[in-house]
């Protein structure tokens, strides 16, 4: 008479892992936050709604603008000896913090208000596609990046930042 063994594993459940998305990915994910922002924003008439998303774009931006300064595009000019998209990229940069200085906590006081989050807008997706068409493909390719390795230090700085914005 054969006999059958049962078997006595039981099913292990694991803990959800926390993935973290490769730079580009995490950079991206960002700017099509922030592109929803912006709808909203061109959405809304009410001035209370507008003050609200001005602040969630303007701190998305900044904390997204200082990531990639501090970690990305270092990392990316170092590993393809670039002198030309990163240099560009801080220049628009700074245009971005000097727009954002001139609407970030002030009332939304007509058209001149919606002219600059309008300017804003239009200079990020300008910034946006260079970024996507021209240095994240070149950064997908370089051998000498570790996407990943880049986007675990680009998660934990941009949650550093945010909370100390929180607090």
């Amino acid at each position: 008479m054969a006999t059958t063994a049962k078997s006595t594993t039981k099913k292990v459940e694991k803990a959800p892992v926390k993935k973290t998305p490769d730079a580009t990915a995490l950079l991206r994910a960002d700017h099509k936050e922030v592109d929803n922002l912006f709808k909203e924003y061109e959405a809304t008439k009410s001035n209370s709604k507008k003050k609200a998303l001005v602040s969630q774009i303007c701190t998305a931006l900044t904390v997204h603008a200082q990531i990639e300064e501090e970690i990305f595009y270092p990392a990316f000019k170092l590993a393809l000896k670039d002198k030309e998209l990163i240099p560009e990229a801080a220049v628009e940069h700074a245009t971005l913090k000097d727009l954002i200085a001139q609407i970030e906590g002030k009332e939304p006081d007509g058209e001149m208000y919606d002219a600059k989050v309008k300017v804003l807008s239009e200079y990020v997706k300008h910034h946006v596609k260079e970024e996507q068409n021209e240095i994240f493909p070149k950064a997908k390719e370089a051998s000498k990046l570790d996407l990943v390795d880049l986007g675990m230090k680009l998660q934990d700085r941009k949650e550093e930042l945010l909370a100390a914005l929180a607090s």
